[in-house]
């Protein structure tokens, strides 16, 4: 993504304001990781989701709810040793995981993916499941409310639009990173609690 590019707060608002939503609010924290290559991917290769993490976030009592990993097949693609030592996650852990239709239905039956707001740092989560619905024709699993935790915490933070990484946002406001950075579930876990620390300030779009 290029430097300074702005992105929206909000993808795809429905009609309706913020307010228009219930005051009890519970979204999807979403992190996810993929195949991927210290340099260019081998030939025919194409980057595949290998896990979903999941956060749910109750914004009104400000409690993360429930920690949950999805482990997902590659099909068009292997993990590689750098993609091991970057996520943990070896070929034969992810081989045993389900097709990414069937994790993509577990969201949807387990987690109100198609109903529930949904939040992740960055677009590149976002961006991975809709290149990735479309090549393979998995139905998109995720309703219209997606917020870019990265974007309003650089608002919020009047920093540059590129944003800080993450880890780099926990340490900024004074919060642990909990586990193992690049991986799904704990990344899930860590950018719920930065969504509530900016919730608690009023920072955050989806007013719980």
């Amino acid at each position: 993504m290029p430097v300074g590019k702005a992105l929206p707060l909000i993808n795809r608002w429905p009609s309706g304001a913020v307010g228009s939503y219930p005051q009890h609010v519970i979204i999807n924290v979403v992190d996810i990781e993929a195949t991927c290559w210290e340099k260019r991917p081998p030939a025919g290769h194409v980057s595949d989701i290998i896990e979903i993490g999941l956060t749910v976030t109750d914004l009104a009592a400000g409690e993360r709810l429930a920690k949950h990993k999805i482990l997902v097949r590659p099909e068009r693609s292997t993990v590689s040793e750098f993609c091991t030592k970057l996520t943990g996650l070896t070929q034969a852990e992810v081989d045993r995981g389900m097709s990414f239709a069937e994790a993509c239905q577990v969201l949807v039956t387990e987690h109100d993916a198609t109903t529930r707001p949904w939040a992740s740092w960055g677009n590149y989560d976002r961006s991975q499941f809709l290149r990735q619905c479309e090549a393979t024709g998995v139905s998109y699993p995720f309703g219209d409310v997606h917020v870019n935790a990265k974007t309003v915490f650089s608002s919020a933070y009047r920093e540059n639009r590129a944003g800080r990484g993450m880890a780099a946002a926990l340490e900024a406001v004074g919060l642990p990173l909990e586990g193992r950075h690049h991986d799904g579930a704990d990344d899930s876990w860590n950018i719920a609690a930065l969504i509530l620390h900016m919730s608690n300030a009023g920072n955050w779009p989806l007013a719980a």
